[in-house]
């Protein structure tokens, strides 16, 4: 069973999608640590170091996530968390701009996956397990690299 480190960042107190996506992971055989609203990125972090989490799920709906999510790939990669599966999703940013253009810049934040508000949480669930057999390749393929 992989762990997945769940919550909504920053100064978001927006629940009711956070426990749909908790619930939707929890029945589809991930063990999810939930870590609730108002979220910093140092308490994604230290919960995905203690539980040896596979992937950190990153919410927003007030639209501040392009402030929050800032630094969020390199301050994971600085605490050992290089190969952990970082997705983000919800509302990202204020006003009205084309998904492609939010998908970019998170893309280029560091995220794996960027998602609309509207996404399908099938298809989260296809992705994630997709990305998570491919970031474990790469921790192994690294790990014997080391080793030789």
């Amino acid at each position: 069973m992989k762990t997945v480190v769940l919550g909504v960042i920053g100064a978001d107190c927006h629940a009711v999608g956070n426990k749909i996506i908790d619930h939707f992971l929890t029945n589809q055989g991930f063990k999810v640590v939930n870590l609730g609203v108002m979220v910093s990125q140092d308490e994604f972090i230290d919960a995905a170091i203690e539980t040896n989490a596979s992937a950190v799920l990153v919410s927003s709906i007030y639209g501040h996530g392009e402030i929050d999510c800032l630094g969020f790939r390199g301050r994971c990669i600085e605490r050992g968390l290089e190969h952990v599966v970082l997705y983000v999703g919800g509302n990202l940013v204020i006003g009205k701009r084309d998904f492609a253009e939010v998908e970019a810049m998170f893309l280029a934040m560091g995220f794996d996956k960027v998602f609309s508000p509207s996404v399908e949480l099938t298809d989260v669930v296809r992705m994630l397990r997709s990305d998570i057999a491919l970031h474990e390749e790469r921790a192994s393929a690294l790990a014997l690299e080391a080793a030789a």
